[in-house]
């Protein structure tokens, strides 16, 4: 197959460039080969200019789309609990109670009940009493002596040991403009 025409014969030393494209089977090549290295060049479209407006328009209105939904998390699989474990339907009956258990079940809980609300009371009660008796204890404290009144209402540091040592005073800044709250949140968010 011969796509060259050979104008000078010519021993192949003395060109420089081989044409690959052409096979010939001579011993000498051509000089000058019709077929060129570089591709042809494509045929320019005509563009529409209102299709390509309907084509990013179109594209717009996906990138829109995608931003209303929010992205999809990848579900970790430890902090979803399989359906069979949520299922509560029963699979043991519960055993049928005569009339007397029933009773003395009710009973009992009508009992424990009134144990509770008598127990809460004295409570109560107590608590009570003892404000009560602080109090007169201070009025009395009063009578006697108000420095010594003053001193019964500091707190005692003794009682609840607390030490605590603080910034000291210092003036803001004329010029410093206070943050809004705002913060960079970091957190991966895994999306498929």
């Amino acid at each position: 197959m011969l796509s060259c025409l050979v104008y000078q014969r010519k021993p192949l030393f003395a060109i420089g460039t081989i044409c690959y494209k052409c096979t010939t089977s001579s011993t000498f090549t051509h000089s000058a080969c019709m077929c060129s290295n570089r591709a042809e060049p494509k045929k320019k479209k005509k563009v529409d200019p209102r299709r390509e407006q309907m084509v990013r328009e179109r594209l717009k209105k996906k990138l829109k789309k995608l931003e209303r939904v929010p992205p999809e998390l990848i579900p970790i699989e430890d902090f979803t609990t399989p359906a069979k474990y949520m299922d509560e339907t029963r699979v043991r009956g519960a055993p049928q109670l005569t009339f007397e258990e029933s009773e003395r079940r009710a009973l009992l809980l009508k009992e424990w009940s009134r144990y509770k609300q008598t127990q809460h009371r004295a409570e109560m009660e107590a608590v009570g009493l003892a404000v009560e008796a602080q109090r007169e204890a201070l009025e009395e404290l009063r009578l006697e002596s108000e420095e010594l009144y003053q001193a019964a209402l500091r707190p005692d540091p003794l009682l609840f040991p607390f030490n605590h040592q603080g910034p000291s005073y210092t003036p803001p800044k004329a010029q410093y403009e206070a943050p809004e709250g705002k913060y960079n949140n970091i957190t991966k968010v895994y999306t498929q």
